[in-house]
């Protein structure tokens, strides 16, 4: 089974250069059908003339000196024969344009017949001279001959024909693969520039369609985060009433309850703002810092609470991208080590794949067909809802959504000697920007 190109392009400018082909074979066909026939109507016509006159001139010939002029009466495409066996004779058809020309050219007076002979030999006409001897005329009509330069006439006329159709494509389709493009990188964690408006009707009318939606994405995110910051801030008065008065309260295991619940709740007011804002890190603007200062700064702020947070590694070059948000991603993933294993392992190095920092602890790991699911907001391994144990849900995802406004990749993966390891990969363009920089 034969496979036509997959690209759009590739389809477009197959089936014109098909078409492109197709007619031009056509039109030579037709043009080299038209010379044909009109080299054969011309020489029918001379033809007739010529075997006219040359019977004329062999009658009045002696016998005995008929044979010696035939030589001189051939031409390139016809010769004759006189005398002696010349094959079955018939009655010319009506449509037989050479016999009719020879007849017109002799008149009423000679009859012209045709001898049946196989379609590999030269066709033969048979006229009787005055005297009753055989003349037989052998033609085998040729066409006109072909100029040595109209073959490469029509492979360039090919040629430039092919490359018209394929700048065509190319400037139909060129902005239907940005629109492809730029559909592909849309993400709300990421800000994408808007897509030229411009090429043929239909494409620039899909750009202005594609450049809308992404505005209104653009503003359901903010009025997203806008709606949360506001019910943050109107449950926070409320919470903290309700905080005080549990302090007034006789019976300190129900005020303590209370209090747990009061702070459980706050946590995760905070969360969920936390993840509303992370679909924003892209508006974080890039800078080029230090990684290794970002990281002994975070180590250092969790030796200070007096956390067991080591680091191992650097990355030995400066970065270019939004330490905000990348030094959220880290203590997100830190602060679900200390959780589930009492203490995180940070390692930083350097690959062919880009900057790497990855959180290592010792704690019970996830299940294999889970480790895509936890990144995914309010999803707890655990069916409790204690948020001491099962946490919010957010911190996985908060780090999720961050990798991706920063460009990075966020990937979880078990350790062979127990715990997970979480592992945040920059592309090496940060890098290289930095590098350059230098």
């Amino acid at each position: 089974m034969i496979r036509g190109p997959r690209t759009l392009f590739g389809r477009l400018v197959a089936i014109l250069l098909c078409g492109l082909v197709a007619a031009q074979a056509l039109t030579f066909g037709l043009l080299w059908y038209e010379r044909m026939t009109a080299s054969r109507t011309m020489m029918y016509a001379y033809m007739g003339r010529d075997v006219a006159s040359s019977v004329a001139m062999l009658e009045r010939l002696p016998a005995g000196e008929r044979a010696a002029w035939l030589a001189m009466l051939e031409r390139r495409n016809y010769h004759y024969r006189l005398g002696g066996p010349v094959g079955q004779r018939a009655a010319a058809p009506a449509g037989d344009a050479a016999a009719a020309s020879v007849a017109q050219w002799l008149g009423p007076r000679y009859r012209v017949d045709v001898v049946a002979t196989p379609p590999e030999e030269p066709r033969r006409l048979v006229v009787d001279l005055r005297d009753g001897t055989p003349l037989a005329i052998e033609f085998a009509p040729a066409g006109m001959p072909l100029a040595q330069w109209l073959p490469a006439l029509l492979l360039a006329q090919l040629g430039v024909l092919g490359l018209s159709c394929w700048l065509a494509v190319r400037v139909a389709t060129r902005p239907l693969a940005r629109l492809a493009q730029a559909a592909e990188a849309l993400s709300p964690a990421r800000a994408t520039a808007p897509v030229p408006e411009e090429g043929p009707a239909e494409v620039a009318q899909a750009a202005r369609s594609f450049n809308a939606m992404q505005a209104r994405i653009a503003r359901h995110l903010q009025e997203r985060t806008r709606m949360l910051a506001a019910i943050a801030h109107d449950l926070q008065t409320p919470v903290t009433r309700m905080r005080l008065r549990t302090e007034l309260m006789d019976d300190e295991t129900e005020r303590d309850r209370w209090q747990a619940d009061l702070a459980a709740m706050q946590a995760l007011i905070k969360e969920g703002i936390a993840y509303a804002r992370s679909a924003h890190a892209a508006a974080e603007p890039a800078v080029r810092f230090d990684p290794d200062a970002l990281l002994d700064a975070v180590v250092a702020d969790y030796a200070d609470a007096g956390r067991a947070v080591s680091l191992r590694g650097t990355v030995g070059q400066p970065l270019v991208s939004r330490p905000q948000a990348l030094r959220r991603i880290v203590t997100n993933l830190v602060d679900n080590a200390l959780k589930f294993a009492g203490a995180a392992d940070i390692v930083a190095g350097l690959t062919e794949g880009g900057v790497t920092i990855a959180v290592l602890d010792r704690g019970p790991g996830i299940p294999a067909g889970q480790l895509d699911a936890v990144l995914q907001p309010f999803y707890r391994l655990e069916d409790s809802r204690n948020a001491e144990t099962g946490g919010s849900g957010l911190g996985l995802a908060i780090a999720q959504e961050l990798a991706e406004g920063i460009g990075a990749v966020l990937t979880l993966s078990n350790r062979a000697e127990g715990g997970l390891r979480a592992q945040v990969t920059l592309p090496p363009a940060q890098g290289q920007a930095a590098a350059r920089g230098n």
